[in-house]
Parts: C-alpha cells; structure tokens; sequence
C-alpha cells in the first residue's frame, strides 16, 4: 500500500499555518520542522497531534532545512508544501490517484498564486516546482535558498493547482525582499561571484522586462507592476549586497 506524508518548514507562520494543515490532514503524516518560532505557530500546530509531527530545529538555510524534513518522513510518497500554500480537494484526489504510478520518480505540481489577496493571472504562469517525490526519489539541493528538488528518475506534471497565498500585505513583500536578498547575495558570495553597481541594475533590469512585458505581468494591473518592481528590488539588493560583501572581504585582504 501507497503512503503519503506531507513536509512542512516553519518560522512564525502563525497566519498561515493552520489553514496549510487543514489542507493536508488527508495524508498519513505531516511532518512540521519549525526553526525557532516566537508566535503561535507551534502552539497551533500542536492542536493537530498526532497527525502532525512537530520537530525543532536551527536553521542551516532552505535546501538542508527541507532535507532534513525529508528524512523525518516514512511515507513511500513525499509532498513538500510551504505555510503559505494550500492542497485544494481537485489537488488531492489527482496525487492519490497517482500514488500507484511506477512510471514517475516525482511530480511537478503548478501553482495557483495570490498576491495582496488577489489572483495573478500572468507573472508566475509558468510556476510549477517539484512538490510531489517518491522517499527514494531525490533530495532537495543544498542551496541556502532557492533551493530545487533533484529527482533520480523522470518527473511528469500534475494538472490540478497548488494555492499559494505568498503576502498578505507590503510589509510582509518589503520583509521578504530584505531577507531573501540577504541569502542571495550570500549565496553568491560563496561561490566568489563578482559583480558592480552596472550589474546589480541590468541583473534588477532584466528581471522588471522579463516578468512585466515577456511574461505579460502588465496585464495584471498594478499588482503585475508591484510584483515586477518588487523583484527588481530583491534582484538589485542581492548584487549590491554581494558588492558589498566582496568589497568588505578585499579590504580584510589588504589590512
């Protein structure tokens, strides 16, 4: 017999944690990994025992996190899903119908996105993660952020959507943009990439043009503009900060 288990990550998601759950209490097991929560996001997940496991933990960056919450789980089958996302009843009855399918190592699974509490039709239309793998089936990349499965086998694609609720408001995107581009640029910096102030804008650049006019964002309004902007931000951020990181450590050399 086929079994599931559903891997979660958490820091203070208290706003979004018990609805994730609710969604997933289908599956045989939800494996919560929280990181050092000073909310109610424990607390809440507490309510749900003994279906959800909680485990607490440091954290070592996005890829070993959810690596590690992989491991927590027994099922023959994984689902990785984050606090802000939901399994819908049309999402669960395709993966349950897929759990006997030897063909596929993992799934794909698009994602239906909300931004400010509104849908977005355009800029993320082509999202579709990994969330869907075998126990045996691979293991995420150990990027500190960014992070993707690596699949030991053929992957094929679900039809029905993941919702994912990504802000609720600008101070939650400004937060975001701040801490995510701190990984970035440290990312990077761990793999003694070079850059200026003339790359960080065309990096910040491409990424506007790529997500408002290729991907047609501009159709989605004002949000398709925050939303490109805002990943200008992060991608500008990320290569100033790595500027100055490198620029920090070439001083260190010369004194």
């Amino acid at each position: 017999m086929q079994t599931i288990s559903t891997i979660v990550i958490t820091k203070n998601e208290e706003q979004n944690i018990a609805a994730c759950l609710e969604s997933a209490l289908w599956t045989d097991e939800i494996i919560v990994l929280d990181s050092g929560s000073n909310d109610n996001t424990l607390a809440i997940c507490k309510k749900y025992t003994p279906k959800v496991k909680t485990y607490t933990t440091d954290w070592p960056g996005f890829g070993k996190q959810k690596n590690r919450a992989l491991a927590l789980a027994t099922s023959t089958w994984i689902l990785s899903i984050d606090a802000d996302e939901r399994v819908t009843p049309e999402l669960k009855q395709e993966i349950l119908q897929k759990l006997n399918n030897t063909n596929y190592a993992a799934y794909k699974i698009p994602r239906l996105n909300y931004f400010l509490g509104k849908q977005v039709k355009y800029c993320f239309n082509s999202d579709a993660p990994v969330r869907l793998i075998k126990k045996d089936g691979g293991k995420f990349s150990d990027e500190i952020i960014h992070e993707k499965l690596i699949v030991n086998g053929e992957t094929g694609k679900l039809k029905n959507k993941l919702q994912h609720f990504s802000f609720g408001n600008i101070e939650e995107l400004i937060n975001k943009i701040n801490s995510y581009s701190t990984l970035g640029a440290t990312k990077l910096h761990d793999t003694k990439k070079k850059t200026s102030y003339a790359k960080a804008f065309a990096h910040a650049s491409w990424i506007f043009i790529k997500i408002y006019f290729l991907k047609l964002g501009l159709l989605d309004g004002w949000l398709g503009f925050i939303i490109a902007f805002s990943n200008f931000e992060g991608v500008f951020y990320r290569y100033v900060k790595l500027l100055e990181k490198n620029l920090r450590k070439s001083y260190r050399d010369i004194i």
